[in-house]
């Protein structure tokens, strides 16, 4: 059964990795694909048209059909370009993935301020913008629309090296959990990925080294739950894919401590004293 037939799905960093393999996968579910990149090394250096050019020709190989888009998800002018070329090749927008990404890791005190802002301009802002852009579009066609963003297990969890991508990351989280509450009344659904892969951005780490079971084709099925009617009104989730391992990340509220004497105004040493009874979930 195509899941996506009639469907319109736009996947920003689609030319290669898990983007890739999320708009060719869209494409064999039937829906019409705006391959969005800018092509590139991962740092996010340089540009290269036919980064996108060749994922299209992949998916109008195989049969389905596709447009490629090389605009920048980190300004204002493109994300709307993005959005517009959906439009002029097809009328309408459904479905957008969040997906483009770069990586400028350095430790800490290491990282300069340019190392910073490109990272979280790529996407942080980028999500943002490219979101905001969608949700205008589908709420002035009507009949509702999905957004999968893709969030990181360093943004839940934090990662060495990665302050500017997991601080981007994290942010994430917080603007899909924003956007699930305020576009729910547009029938609007807002979910993310949190994927764990071997691609060409995490190809080199250690954990990484020697292992044929964390691909990009299994991260797909998540994106396409998330980007069609299986989904359903499941909205504000984030899932985590590694491998054969699929889960759920939450930020939970530990039961606390509650103190019955002074107004219920805790001394720090109280806090102290405490600890293990705060922290315990």
């Amino acid at each position: 059964m195509a899941r996506l037939e009639g469907k319109v799905a736009i996947v920003t960093g689609a030319g290669g990795g898990i983007g890739r393999a999320h708009a060719l996968a869209f494409a064999r579910e039937g829906a019409r694909v705006v391959v969005n990149d800018v092509g590139g090394p991962r740092d996010g250096a340089g540009t290269d048209a036919g980064a996108a050019a060749k994922v299209v020709e992949e998916i109008r190989a195989a049969g389905g059909t596709a447009t490629a888009s090389t605009h920048t998800v980190a300004t204002t002018d493109g994300a709307a370009g993005i959005v517009r070329a959906a439009l002029d090749a097809y009328g309408r927008i459904d479905a957008l993935v969040n997906n483009a990404g770069i990586l400028r890791d350095k430790s800490f005190l290491k990282m300069d301020e340019a190392m910073w802002d490109e990272v979280v301009a790529v996407h942080l802002r980028g999500t943002f913008l490219c979101s905001q852009a969608f949700a205008r579009q589908v709420v002035a066609q009507g009949g509702g629309g999905r957004i999968v963003n893709t969030t990181s297990v360093s943004g839940m969890l934090g990662n060495f090296g990665q302050a500017n991508y997991s601080a981007a990351k994290a942010g994430i989280y917080g603007l899909t959990r924003t956007m699930s509450i305020e576009l729910q009344k547009h029938r609007v659904t807002v979910n993310a990925i949190a994927p764990i892969a071997k691609t060409r951005m995490t190809e080199d780490l250690p954990m990484f080294q020697g292992v044929d079971t964390l691909t990009p084709e299994h991260i797909v099925p998540a994106a396409l739950f998330l980007a069609s009617d299986l989904c359903a009104d499941r909205t504000g989730h984030v899932l985590a894919v590694a491998g054969a391992r699929v889960y759920a990340f939450k930020v939970v509220e530990t039961p606390g401590r509650f103190k019955e004497t002074d107004h219920g105004v805790w001394t720090a040493q109280e806090i102290a004293d405490a600890w293990e009874g705060i922290v315990r979930v």
